[in-house]
């Protein structure tokens, strides 16, 4: 079920504070698994996979775990319920998330081009 979801830039929010949310871009829906050990090579299995829903059970070696189920509405339309522990600390949510768009590109940095140099001579 992950695979049909689309990559891109998501928006997710909080369902019990609308105005927590957090920007991510994304591959696919894989990246929706693990948004509080972001980053993080942790062993995953999967609890549940239907055509509507999945769920993943992951551990971080010395960061936690959680376990993440995500309902299918759209390809860009998604569903989060997730708990377990990160920082030593639990934690839980359940969040609504939408693709917003295609993933912003990080704007190119000034080039110092040599070639530049010898024109100015």
């Amino acid at each position: 079920m992950l695979a049909r979801i689309e990559g891109g830039q998501w928006e997710v929010r909080d369902r019990s504070s609308p105005d927590d949310r957090a920007l991510l871009c994304i591959a696919d829906g894989r990246g929706l698994i693990q948004l509080r050990h972001q980053g993080q090579a942790c062993r995953s299995f999967i609890v549940e996979d239907t055509p509507r829903r999945v769920t993943v059970h992951y551990a971080c070696a010395g960061e936690g775990y959680g376990q993440t189920t995500v309902r299918f509405e759209t390809s860009r339309v998604v569903r989060l319920d997730a708990q377990g522990i990160a920082g030593g600390l639990p934690f839980a949510f359940s969040a609504d998330a939408r693709r917003i768009g295609e993933c912003e590109r990080p704007k190119p940095r000034p080039r110092h081009s040599i070639a530049k140099r010898h024109r100015a001579r």
